[in-house]
């Protein structure tokens, strides 16, 4: 849902990274985090998605998203629009119904993941790119060959606290050196994708930290 993405390096931004679900349409379900034992033959995966919670005007239109907005929309759930970068993309399409993802804050005084997201509805055709007053939208797709997708997002739960980048960028640094769950995460080794694979054992360790130490 990167609808109110972030410029360039988070969901919804117009530099190609973007993506987010845009405030007109919002789709989503429950609140309990998925127990993937439901279905045992499904390999879960996990995710980050970034999106903008501050209001940034693109051609008069608002592009913020925050993980209050999404817990707002009808069913808390959205769909997670405006990503176009092709590497975010093709792994929106890998993305799963019941898979969770980090809903990241993006482009921000203080960026950080502010909560807990489930994928409700697998990749389907993003029509925001053929809406020319669209922010995101884009003269060279083709309803016939659309090159943009997108998923539905549902909120699960906000984080016990607001986990800053600035505090996992410290663990990422202490672990690239001495080894640690964070030494490979993607939101440093890759960081300007909006949408970002998580490993089990990344998502395991940054849920900890929402517990003080």
């Amino acid at each position: 849902k990167m609808a109110k993405r972030t410029s360039g390096s988070s969901s919804r931004s117009l530099s190609g990274n973007g993506g987010k679900a845009s405030n007109g349409k919002r789709r989503k379900l429950a609140t309990e985090e998925l127990d993937s034992s439901e279905n045992p033959s499904v390999q879960q995966k996990y995710w980050l998605m970034k999106s903008e919670p501050e209001t940034r005007l693109v051609n008069g239109v608002d592009v913020k998203f925050s993980i209050d907005d999404l817990r707002a929309s009808p069913d808390m759930t959205s769909c997670w629009d405006g990503v176009r970068n092709y590497q975010a993309r093709n792994l929106m399409k890998e993305m799963q119904i019941g898979d969770q993802a980090f809903f990241y804050h993006s482009n921000c005084k203080e960026p950080g993941i502010a909560g807990i997201v489930e994928i409700s509805r697998e990749a389907y055709v993003d029509d925001t790119q053929f809406n020319r007053k669209d922010p995101h939208f884009d003269p060279k797709s083709k309803k016939s060959d659309p090159k943009w997708f997108m998923v539905d997002v549902r909120f699960v739960r906000k984080t016990k606290r607001y986990i800053r980048l600035s505090e996992l960028k410290e663990i990422y640094q202490e672990h690239s050196k001495r080894g640690g769950e964070l030494k490979e995460m993607a939101l440093f080794t890759r960081a300007r994708l909006s949408v970002q694979p998580v490993t089990r054992e990344e998502f395991d360790f940054i849920l900890s930290l929402e517990e003080p130490h």
